[in-house]
């Protein structure tokens, strides 16, 4: 279920936690989540694996395959056959045979020569973290002031393998319809979140470049490596990214980073539109400024800004370990 939560005269809705809700809300507020796509493409997301675990020793088989799947499910990206071996000790024709019989399964996947788990593993999982644990009740408030200030809706994004996992969500009743919002995820290249989480997550880029060709969504998504390289470069030195129509059409969005205690990207904020004007320079500098909030309260110092010349700042981006 959806609940709305009232803001004066307009209603507002959040994605309620497995926990109990902040604020109790009446079965009048309650209202179910009905989004439908007419005439636009649909998105198939592929399997994403949460942050990094350490593998579990292996003795026979089945704790063997427990080790792969392990470490498949903590790798920022699809794996080859020799990292996956000396990361979990196994020798490679070990790991290759157990491998066929996940894949088989489904548990796991190949990708060209590399791996990554499947998507049976990710449907026996279940959902993943919805955010940094513990900092819901300490983002949401955020989230909620953008929104009152933008009207639009606000995302708050992860990553997950080589996709953006949307883990909050605050919209009225205009709220824009897109690709994502019956799975909750999409690709990394051509939303303004993904950029982000691209231009301040070296790993993740590293693993992103790999994967080949990019898929296009849009006449307007970026599909080439190397333009995607220069809009990142941009997106590092201003500290916000735009998706401009290059995942479903007519939709404009910025985006922010959000940085965590040890100085990794951890989030990234939006606000999407459906036109140019919804998602102005402005709101932009909203987006940011959010997004700086919340890094300072999860004790974390917001990148040093720099005054420009025309009076605005600027992010000089994150530790250079990032870049």
């Amino acid at each position: 279920m959806w609940p709305y939560m009232s803001l004066g005269n307009h209603a507002l809705r959040c994605r309620e936690p497995e926990r109990a809700p902040i604020h109790p809300l009446g079965e009048q507020d309650r209202m179910p989540r009905a989004i439908t796509h007419q005439g636009k493409a649909s998105y198939h997301p592929t399997p994403f694996p949460p942050p990094p675990a350490s593998p579990p020793p292996s003795t026979g088989s089945l704790e063997r395959a427990t080790a792969i799947l392990t470490y498949l499910s903590a790798a920022a990206g699809p794996v080859g056959l020799a990292e996956l071996s000396r990361r979990t000790g196994l020798p490679k024709t070990t790991a290759h045979r157990l491998l066929g019989v996940l894949c088989a399964t489904g548990l796991a996947q190949r990708i060209d020569s590399d791996y990554t788990i499947g998507q049976k593993l990710i449907n026996l999982a279940g959902p993943g973290p919805r955010m940094v644990p513990g900092t819901r009740r300490m983002v949401l408030p955020h989230l909620i002031r953008l929104y009152e200030a933008t009207r639009q809706t606000v995302n708050l994004a992860v990553p997950r393998g080589m996709e953006i996992a949307y883990v909050e969500r605050v919209y009225g009743h205009g709220r824009v319809s897109t690709p994502s919002d019956e799975v909750d995820r999409a690709p990394l290249h051509c939303t303004a979140g993904g950029k982000v989480l691209l231009a301040f997550n070296h790993e993740l880029h590293a693993a992103f470049r790999d994967r080949g060709d990019l898929p296009r969504m849009t006449r307007r998504t970026l599909i080439g490596h190397a333009a995607l390289d220069r809009e990142l470069h941009v997106v590092r030195r201003r500290g916000v990214a735009y998706a401009k129509e290059e995942f479903a059409e007519g939709i404009v969005c910025a985006a922010a980073p959000v940085f965590g205690p040890d100085g990794r990207v951890v989030m990234a904020i939006s606000v999407a539109g459906a036109s140019p004007r919804a998602v102005s320079a402005e709101v932009a500098d909203l987006v940011r400024r959010t997004a700086h909030a919340i890094s300072s309260a999860l004790d974390r110092p917001f990148p040093v800004l720099a005054v420009q010349a025309t009076g605005r700042t600027r992010a000089e981006g994150p530790p250079m370990s990032f870049l």
